[in-house]
């Protein structure tokens, strides 16, 4: 499988990472939460953004490990990171900017996302956005990383854009603008 050589050389990760900050780059000053950020301070421009970052997580080892190392970088930014489910945040109503979330859709079903689009809609400010990922079906390698995932004891949920688009709405949701990469679509949205 063609898919499974360009994982082992690394040319999968390029087409695997979503950009968020295109869409919608924190601001100086701004109120960041990413859910599900893995070691996200360590890798992205959180310091030349100037914003302020907070994190929710379900890996232990991530949490400890960012909450360890990102204060040393810059402590005056980084804010924390608690450990939990993206449907289940740990933060007050009405606290962020934007809400990131990246890299894990397309493992849950569109009945879960329900609850995440809930949850984050309930910590963001009035005005605020979020920026989150989901695999595009269509896309000429969906199929076969879906099977590798597999492979990895990962399933992937092949929901179709349509019905995306479709759950965002209903749960009070309006797209504002979306972003294709090889394998995953950028959405922000708003509420």
């Amino acid at each position: 499988m063609p898919i499974f050589r360009e994982r082992v050389s690394g040319l999968l990760q390029a087409k695997l990472t979503a950009p968020f900050w295109q869409l919608a780059q924190p601001q100086k000053h701004q109120h960041c939460l990413d859910v599900g950020c893995g070691v996200s301070f360590l890798i992205y421009d959180w310091r030349d953004w100037n914003a302020f970052f907070y994190g929710q997580e379900i890996s232990t080892v991530a949490k400890e490990a960012l909450n360890a190392r990102a204060p040393q970088l810059n402590s005056k930014l980084f804010k924390g990171v608690k450990l939990g489910a993206a449907h289940d945040l740990q933060y007050e109503a009405k606290q962020f900017d934007l809400a990131i979330a990246t890299g894990f859709s397309c493992y849950y079903p569109l009945d879960y996302w329900k609850l995440v689009l809930s949850e984050v809609r309930r910590v963001l400010k009035p005005g605020g956005v979020f920026v989150f990922d989901v695999l595009n079906p269509d896309a000429e390698l969906a199929e076969s990383w879906a099977i590798l995932e597999t492979y990895s004891n990962a399933e992937v949920f092949l929901e179709s854009l349509k019905d995306w688009r479709e759950m965002i709405g209903s749960e009070g949701g309006k797209i504002l603008k979306t972003q294709s990469g090889e394998l995953f679509e950028l959405y922000k949205v708003g509420f």
